[in-house]
């Protein structure tokens, strides 16, 4: 599910991908449902291409908010709660233990805050990181028929 859903450079919040064509894509907002193109020249990242330092391996995005949710029972979080650097790396320690302290910012977290908590009031619980059917062509065990 991640895969198809956007952050923009310079836009708040976050984006479902609708559609794409020609050097732009159709998204549609995920608290307003305001569908626009964003174009070849602006920054898309798609969350389930992003992942967090850790001291072992890089861990995916997905494996972070999964955790936030077991955590916080699949709710939105108070985010003026971590306001303090200090109440960050507490919630940060709380759901990922070997995270790298030294390369992931106090912006990094606050924004891992308001993406869980777009998605969480979007209704969006499910963060595994899994290839959509529809953009697979189906396989097939039929042997073709000789005429």
């Amino acid at each position: 599910m991640l895969k198809k859903i956007l952050s923009i450079s310079g836009r708040p919040g976050l984006y479902k991908l609708v559609s794409y064509g020609k050097n732009m894509l159709l998204v549609e907002g995920l608290t307003d449902g305001h569908r626009f193109p964003v174009h070849s020249r602006e920054r898309v990242m798609s969350l389930g291409d992003i992942s967090i330092f850790t001291t072992n391996e890089d861990l995916p995005l997905s494996q972070v908010f999964e955790n936030i949710g077991k955590k916080f029972d699949n709710k939105a979080i108070d985010a003026k709660a971590y306001a303090t650097p200090d109440q960050l790396h507490e919630f940060m320690g709380s759901v990922l233990e070997n995270w790298d302290e030294d390369r992931v910012h106090n912006s990094d977290i606050k924004k891992i805050i308001a993406w869980y908590n777009f998605l969480i009031n979007a209704g969006i619980t499910d963060f595994s990181i899994k290839e959509e059917q529809e953009d697979q062509p189906e396989e097939t065990n039929e042997e073709p028929k000789a005429e």
